[in-house]
């Protein structure tokens, strides 16, 4: 037998997460669930309070009818009590039964209400949270959360309930009929409870602790899971299925070592509560003993005494427990709590008004941007895209290409510097109107686990089938979507994995017709597909451009060649502007982008080195060519 089944193991431990709210005392957290979230409740709150007071008031009255049994009909032989207590029984278990059901049916609504109100909070929060807050966390960290850390607090909100509800009214009634028929016997039967109180006390802050810990670990597991299965095709390739499950088994065995503390704190309870309760119920037995052998004490008296003190066991022992489950919820309440309290960076202006982008005109002016590493992104930035112009962005990895469009979008905001869509700041719009003004397709483009329609539609919630239809003829993509089994109403599968890179693709650039914005901002859409399906992807890429402003990042310069206006980045800047023959012809950073690639001596190899021997030409300088 491990000697970690009864025994806590030493050197098992881990840090808190960044996610974590801090210390918030067991008050403070449920000051904060009563008010947030039981408030809204409170009306089935109290038909359930009502509902236990019931089931209380009859569990008090058991011992005082097997009293009268006791006294009335077997020591006096009452015959008219004889047919009148049975009648009594059955009234009184009648009336507790429902009760209890309309108790419990009321605490469990509220504990599931709870957990659906924080559930839909967290999701809310995570929504509307910034790109940046959002990317330095894992997604199994707010799985777990979900699911788990709700969970527990769902278990501890219906326990606390019922326990400061139901078992503390009975353990309240009982008391009160104990010390109703014999005060000398109940002081000596609950004479050792403050003891019990004290040494179950001492447990909460090392259920919290290990409560905390467990968390961690699940949300651990849920993130190596989530990135083993996001990348199977790679550990089965490297043949790392071995060590993977090593690492899987050492967070489980992490995660059931604080399991295991708490589970030892709460076992621990109700046997301590239970021995400590019955020394006083040995006492009581004693002294009623004695009182009874003088004739000072009968036995429908000690009998109804007995009942009442053993029917106090089961409600006593649930209140030992509640304070481990209660810490258990307290821990998971602080890991959600720190998700729906995050702050956000990126927000709207008080009154901020609606942007109307008529032309498409797009202006960065002086923009400096950094990510939290500190390493300046784009450095005194400008460009102007006029509007229906396309424009295109090339250069190295790490020139800033991206952080162009993620700014734009207001993914991120500059540190210093304005960006402005039609001479309106996008700083001072709101968010919904700035993204409704713009179209994003990306490399590898998103869909949802849902139907081809719904991913067309996606945004465009008052599209009817037939501008579904209408946005994936211009696509190119009727064809093919009706060569399929249910045609539009065939699912995609799980980001879209049912269909290949093109059709997803063609979906993708479906979905952005069908948005209609007047800017376009495309990360090099057509990088990763093969020759034909690029062709017929270029295709619908055209009918997609027309009209509208592009900004458009390009990693294969051969898809650059017809922009208006090519912006070549380096280190933050924009070092060359022009065509794509008068970058040619000027045989800088361009130049040597283009040769590197036509050579085939890989993707801008090369280009950075030389780069960094030239001096880059200021931002005014480039923004000057751009104007030209």
């Amino acid at each position: 037998m491990s000697k970690s089944v009864f025994k806590d193991s030493a050197g098992v431990d881990r840090e808190i997460d960044s996610l974590h709210l801090g210390q918030m005392s067991t008050w403070q957290v449920a000051r904060r669930l009563a008010l947030d979230y039981l408030r809204p409740q409170m009306r089935v709150i109290l038909i359930g309070l009502a509902s236990m007071l019931v089931v209380a008031a009859t569990t008090g009255a058991v011992p005082f009818l097997i009293q009268q049994a006791a006294d009335e009909v077997f020591a006096k032989h009452n015959e008219g009590l004889l047919y009148l207590l049975p009648a009594a029984i059955v009234a009184v278990v009648t009336i507790k039964g429902v009760a209890e059901y309309i108790a419990h049916v009321s605490e469990s609504f509220v504990g599931n209400r709870v957990v659906a109100d924080l559930r839909i909070q967290m999701f809310d929060r995570l929504a509307h949270s910034d790109l940046s807050w959002l990317q330095r966390h894992h997604s199994g960290r707010f799985i777990s959360s979900f699911l788990t850390d709700s969970a527990l607090i769902r278990e501890a909100a219906g326990k606390v309930l019922v326990a400061l509800g139901q078992n503390l009214l009975k353990v309240a009634a009982l008391m009160i009929a104990m010390f109703w028929m014999d005060w000398r016997l109940a002081i000596l039967a609950i004479i050792l409870m403050p003891l019990g109180v004290f040494l179950l006390g001492r447990q909460r802050r090392k259920v919290h602790h290990s409560a905390t810990k467990s968390l961690q670990e699940t949300g651990d597991l849920g993130s190596l899971i989530s990135q083993t299965l996001t990348g199977i095709r790679v550990v089965k390739a490297y043949h790392r299925e071995a060590q993977e499950t090593a690492r899987a088994a050492a967070t489980i065995n992490r995660a059931v070592e604080f399991v295991m503390r708490s589970v030892r704190a709460k076992a621990a309870a109700g046997p301590t509560t239970e021995a400590l309760t019955g020394i006083g119920f040995a006492l009581a037995v004693f002294y009623a003993g004695f009182q009874g052998i003088h004739g000072n004490l009968t036995i429908g008296h000690f009998m109804g005494f007995a009942t009442a003190a053993m029917l106090t066991y089961q409600p006593i022992k649930a209140l030992a427990t509640l304070q481990t489950t209660l810490q258990e919820g307290v821990a998971a309440s602080v890991r959600i709590f720190g998700i729906i309290d995050q702050d956000r960076t990126v927000t709207e202006r008080p009154g901020a008004g609606a942007l109307v982008a008529k032309r498409g005109d797009i202006e960065f002016d002086r923009v400096n941007f950094s990510y939290n590493d500190g390493q300046e992104v784009l450095s005194d930035f400008s460009l102007k895209v006029p509007a229906g112009s396309t424009v295109a962005l090339v250069g190295p990895s790490g020139a800033g290409k991206s952080t162009v469009l993620n700014l734009l979008l207001r993914f991120f905001d500059p540190e210093s510097g304005r960006i402005l869509i039609d001479g309106t700041e996008i700083s001072g719009v709101t968010l919904k109107s700035l993204r409704m003004s713009t179209a994003l397709l990306t490399q590898e483009p998103f869909l949802f686990d849902d139907t081809i329609g719904a991913n067309i539609a996606y945004g465009a919630d008052d599209a009817t089938p037939a501008d579904i239809e209408a946005a994936a003829r211009l696509a190119a993509a009727h064809d093919f979507i009706m060569r399929l089994p249910k045609g539009y109403d065939t699912p995609v599968g799980e980001a879209g994995n049912s269909l290949s890179g093109g059709e997803r693709q063609r979906i993708a650039f479906a979905r952005a017709m069908l948005k209609n914005a007047p800017i376009l901002l495309l990360d090099e859409p057509t990088s990763s597909l093969d020759s034909e399906t690029e062709a017929q992807v270029q295709r619908a890429l055209e009918k997609l451009l027309n009209g509208r402003t592009v900004v458009m990042i390009a990693h294969r310069l051969s898809t650059v060649k017809n922009a208006d206006m090519i912006c070549v980045m380096n280190r933050g800047r924009i070092v060359e502007t022009g065509r794509h023959d008068e970058l040619i012809a000027k045989g800088g950073l361009y130049s040597e982008l283009h040769r590197t690639q036509l050579d085939g001596t890989g993707l801008f190899a090369g280009a950075e080195q030389e780069a960094a021997e030239k001096p880059a030409p200021s931002a005014k300088t480039a923004v000057g060519s751009a104007a030209q």
